[in-house]
C-alpha cells in the first residue's frame, strides 16, 4: 500500500498523542511512504513550536528532528510542481481547504497513492471530495 501522510500523521510518528499508534501501524503496513515536500518543514515547526514553550528540550528536539529526516530519505517527497499547482487551485476551488491541506492533497492525488492519512477532519472531507481513499485517526 502507498500511504500518502499529511503533516498531522506524519508528526503522529515523533510525538506520543491520539492517533501515533494508528500512524505506526499504517506506516508498518504501508510499501511506500509518500510525502509531501511542505510536510517536512511542517512538522519542524510543530518540534520548534514544543521546544520554545518548554514542552521538549533541545536534545529531545534534535533527536527527533535527526530520525525525521532519516525517515525522509527513505519516503517518496512529492515535490511541489505545476500539475501539483494546477491539483491544488482545483482543490482549494471545490472543498472548503486551507491552502496548505490544499497542496498535500493535490500531492497524493499526483502521488496515485492508496491511502490518505491526516488527523484533519476537514482536510480528509476535502481529500475524499477529490476522490482519495482517506483513513482517520
Amino acid at each position: 500500500m502507498r500511504l500518502f501522510l499529511d503533516s498531522s500523521a506524519l508528526a503522529k510518528r515523533y510525538l506520543d498523542e491520539a492517533g501515533s499508534e494508528l500512524v505506526a501501524e499504517q506506516c508498518t503496513r504501508a510499501t511506500e511512504i509518500l510525502l509531501s515536500v511542505i510536510a517536512i518543514p511542517e512538522v519542524l515547526s510543530a518540534l520548534n513550536r514544543l521546544r520554545r514553550e518548554g514542552h521538549m528540550q533541545s536534545p529531545q528536539y534534535r533527536r527527533l528532528k535527526s530520525t525525521l529526516m532519516l525517515d525522509v530519505e527513505q519516503a517518496a517527497i512529492v515535490e511541489l510542481s505545476p500539475a501539483v499547482v494546477q491539483k491544488t487551485v482545483h482543490c482549494i476551488e471545490h472543498c472548503a481547504v486551507k491552502t496548505l491541506d490544499a497542496i498535500q492533497i493535490a500531492s497524493a492525488l499526483i502521488a496515485e497513492c492508496d491511502r490518505f492519512l491526516s488527523a484533519d477532519h476537514r482536510q480528509l472531507a476535502a481529500a475524499k471530495r477529490m476522490g482519495l481513499r482517506i483513513a482517520a485517526m
